[in-house]
């Protein structure tokens, strides 16, 4: 089987391609093992080996098969993994977006401050000017 986004690169539709089958593979794993499992269930083989063999056989047959069900479950959950790790390194367009979004928040925080660093500004020039005023019109310098 294919392994995860950490093989060389690939172009998207072999990526894509490659998940499809790994996915196809283990549903397919899956349903075929249960199916088996179900068949055993039922005891319908006749065969020549006694009662005890044969349910010592089946019973390994059925391990085995829901070892096999286990594996493509968890090869299903490393898929999913996959997927989600390739959607979060290779979603530039939502990236984009959200550096966007947060350029223009930032611009709007600086036009913000700006604006009351300049009132400050003003108010303080205000006031600087009536104390100077103040000080040279006083009696006391």
């Amino acid at each position: 089987m294919m392994s995860s986004v950490r093989t060389l690169p690939q172009s998207k539709e072999a990526l894509l391609k490659s998940y499809t089958i790994r996915l196809k593979d283990d549903i397919k794993s899956m349903l075929e093992n249960f199916e088996e499992i179900l068949k055993l269930g039922k005891g319908d083989t006749d065969s020549q080996l006694s009662r005890m063999t044969q349910c010592e056989q089946d019973t390994y047959e059925m391990h085995v098969r829901a070892a096999n069900i286990v594996r493509a479950g968890e090869s299903l959950m490393k898929l999913v993994s996959d997927i989600k790790q390739y959607l979060i390194l290779n979603d530039f367009p939502s990236v984009n977006e959200a550096i966007a979004t947060n350029s223009k928040l930032f611009r709007q925080k600086q036009a913000e401050c700006d604006q009351k660093l300049a009132t400050l500004r003003d108010d303080m020039a205000a006031d600087l000017y009536d104390l100077e005023e103040e000080y040279y019109t006083s009696i006391y310098k």
